[in-house]
């Protein structure tokens, strides 16, 4: 069994819960790979007792038979491993190193437990969509899909904008808004749910548009299918637009032609068979619980 550690960044807080993965990992057999900017970070803090090597970028999928890629941080950790990924189609699984946990979903205490299950097959995997924009001017490189949400946003403190928005093609509706955006199931519990979306379960296959802070009150968010095509015109008294891609951003002019939809492939994840979608959505926002006395 063969897995890449990958991370962002190193908190002294978390030193002992990084050194447990690794001390775990030695112990189970797995060989392990890390992201080679994360092991940069963790060189002198921690201690690696068995073989490791440094994993580049995603080409490197290619060359080493990764069976699961381990995140350490929050879900902001796991959307940046998404674009390492990408279509390799390793599954992720995600220790929460961080606050809420929507996606990170494995906390402290269980990391130990947790390596084990994988190791011994305890797992289900899960199919997450994700959606794909098509621009012109092309924009985010070789990257441009997204797990959690596109958004196309106001900048900074300027007046709000115009989106005219068009669905398969017909004309749906015109958002005088700070923006708007465009989430799939997975992005539900995100940006989307603080602007007044609904939770989507994961297989649904849909994808939600919210506006955020829409002038006109009766504006409210729309579930659809995400076989649809969602293209867009923006218009404002400024210059330039935000387009966002979960945490990646880009300037954008109302020249830009933008159209969203399904990607060519979904991400992956490992579902250990005590953490489920609905334990998480119950835990996270505290469901089915009395908080009045």
């Amino acid at each position: 069994m063969q897995v890449v550690v990958f991370g962002k960044q190193l908190k002294e807080k978390d030193l002992p819960q990084v050194q447990e993965v690794f001390d775990t990992l030695f112990q189970e057999g797995i060989t392990t790979y890390i992201y080679a900017p994360y092991l940069a970070l963790l060189e002198g803090h921690v201690d690696f007792r068995g073989h490791y090597a440094p994993f580049d970028d995603y080409r490197a999928f290619k060359v080493h038979r990764i069976d699961f890629v381990i995140t350490l941080g929050g879900d902001g950790t796991m959307l940046n491993a998404v674009t390492l990924v990408r279509d390799a189609g390793v599954p992720m699984l995600g220790i929460n190193l961080g606050r809420l946990g929507f996606l990170a979903t494995i906390e402290k205490s269980h990391i130990r437990d947790s390596i084990q299950k994988l190791k011994r097959g305890q797992y289900l995997i899960e199919e997450r969509s994700t959606l794909y924009l098509e621009s012109s001017p092309e924009l985010f490189g070789d990257i441009p899909f997204a797990l959690n949400d596109c958004t196309l946003l106001k900048r900074d403190t300027s007046s709000m904008i115009t989106i005219h928005t068009f669905l398969n093609g017909d004309y749906l509706n015109s958002y005088w808004a700070d923006g708007i955006i465009i989430a799939t199931p997975t992005g539900s519990t995100g940006y989307s749910l603080s602007c007044g979306g609904p939770v989507i379960f994961p297989d649904s296959g849909n994808f939600v548009l919210t506006p955020v802070a829409p002038h006109n009150l009766n504006v409210r968010p729309i579930v659809l299918s995400d076989e649809s095509v969602i293209s867009f015109e923006i218009e404002g008294r400024a210059d330039n637009f935000i387009c966002t891609l979960d945490s990646r951003f880009e300037l954008i002019s109302g020249q830009h032609q933008l159209a969203v939809r399904k990607n060519d492939f979904p991400i992956r994840f490992v579902q250990l068979q005590d953490v489920t979608f609905l334990n998480t959505i119950r835990q996270k926002l505290g469901w089915g619980e009395d908080v009045r006395n």
